[in-house]
């Protein structure tokens, strides 16, 4: 499977999350929610996540997963613990830890990254801040397909 990852202007100092993942600052996203919810148990390693930033239409970069932590149920104290745990890679502000503590979790650790030939996204009204696709052409403009949840259910 292939994903779509929206990523966030917002940052310190008016750095952009995409920024740091092409600098090499960030090397894992995550993704929380009260309960189970996407991406949570649906990225694997070896998957290709692409990303894009919030408000544009153009898919600039993508990556390859190389571990994936899922966690339900979460503490506070735990919630705490998985962000200080995996800080140097999470790479977030007070505003973004703030905005992703949640008792589900789900941390996705990428590798290889490289900036791509611009792709025009194809935005359709139903479409979350993370897409699980086929592969990444059926979202582009020229080749997609009308976007289901499919392959979100759990």
């Amino acid at each position: 499977m292939d994903h779509l990852v929206y990523c966030d202007n917002a940052g310190k100092a008016g750095e952009k999350v995409l920024d740091k993942i092409l600098a090499g600052t960030k090397t894992m996203v995550v993704r929380g929610a009260a309960g189970r919810k996407i991406p949570h148990s649906r990225v694997f390693e070896g998957e290709v996540l692409y990303f894009m930033q919030k408000g544009t239409t153009s898919i600039s970069a993508k990556a390859i997963v190389k571990n994936v932590q899922n966690y339900v149920k979460l503490t506070e104290d735990e919630i705490n613990k998985v962000f200080d745990d995996n800080q140097s890679a999470l790479n977030l502000s007070d505003k973004q830890r703030e905005r992703w503590h949640k008792k589900c979790l789900c941390l996705i650790a990428f590798d290889d990254v490289e900036q791509i030939e611009p792709l025009d996204f194809d935005h359709q009204n139903n479409m979350d801040d993370w897409l699980i696709v086929e592969k990444i052409a059926d979202v582009v403009i020229g080749t997609s397909i009308p976007y289901n949840y499919d392959n979100s259910k759990f």
